[in-house]
């Protein structure tokens, strides 16, 4: 599904009716047992979890630009 906002906020809040519910218990979880420092961000798009520059400052080997996807 291609996220309708431009951060994790927004796109959370921009969710379908049907699907506000569910997708924030999901994404509770994933939160809760996410390693130390990483953390949500917009890729490829949408909302993921990815490993922040801050822990892995090589980011993603084909767009080193981008922080490592995670999942």
């Amino acid at each position: 599904m291609k996220a309708n906002g431009k951060s994790v906020n927004e796109i959370l809040t921009n969710l379908p009716e049907e699907r506000v519910v569910p997708f924030n218990k999901l994404h509770k979880v994933i939160m809760d047992n996410l390693p130390e420092g990483f953390e949500a961000a917009i890729s490829y798009g949408s909302l993921g979890y990815v490993v922040p520059h801050t822990i892995y400052p090589a980011g993603y080997h084909c767009k080193p630009i981008e922080p490592l996807p995670f999942g």
